[in-house]
């Protein structure tokens, strides 16, 4: 009953994020071979203002080693069975905005009702649906982590955190929950 709890929670709390959360993993690979992990130089940023600094790799990694450490995983410079890399983009992307629904009530008089017909008195109401009405431009933030098998150079697992970012401090800030939230769908859970 616990352990559901703890699920909902952390859905509810999944949720209410502004980022949403993807992985992919090999079918392979055996997670539980893998004991030791090294950092590759992280991808060429597409983001320059927002994620090209040394509190946002620090962010990124330190967070990483951090969950890699609850599960198990130990880090080292010499022949370790992972390497991780990770990318960070922010892009101009646009979405749909909708016209907010609308409702309302009529005054006294005279109509059709389908319920009862044509009557001399009541109150009229009504409601209506919004609907698409243009697109907005917004910047999208996207962090993305690597595990690639040493031996054969393949990309084992990768997740991604995407979301919305508008304030560039807040959005490095941010990166310890992104990257945090990114490694709950590792292969392997984090030990209590």
């Amino acid at each position: 009953m616990k352990r559901i709890s703890g699920l909902v929670v952390l859905l509810a709390m999944i949720a209410c994020s502004p980022y949403n959360y993807y992985t992919s993993k090999s079918q392979n690979a055996d997670f539980s071979h893998y004991k030791t992990y090294g950092w590759l130089p992280g991808l060429d940023s597409l983001s320059k203002s927002y994620y090209d600094n040394a509190i946002a790799e620090d962010n990124i990694i330190e967070t990483t080693n951090k969950e890699l450490a609850a599960r198990g995983l130990t880090y080292t410079k010499d022949n370790p069975a992972l390497l991780f890399r990770y990318k960070a983009i922010v892009n101009n992307t646009s979405r749909r905005f909708y016209e907010p629904a609308y409702y309302g009530w009529g005054g006294y008089g005279w109509g059709y009702s389908p319920w009862w017909g044509y009557s001399p008195w009541g109150w009229g109401g009504g409601f209506g649906w919004g609907g698409a009405v243009g697109r907005e431009r917004y910047r999208a933030g996207h962090i993305i982590l690597e595990a690639i098998d040493a031996n054969s150079r393949k990309i084992v697992w990768q997740g991604r955190g995407s979301g919305e970012v508008d304030n560039p401090e807040k959005a490095v800030n941010d990166l310890p929950s992104v990257v945090s939230n990114i490694m709950k769908a590792y292969p392997i859970a984090a030990r209590k």
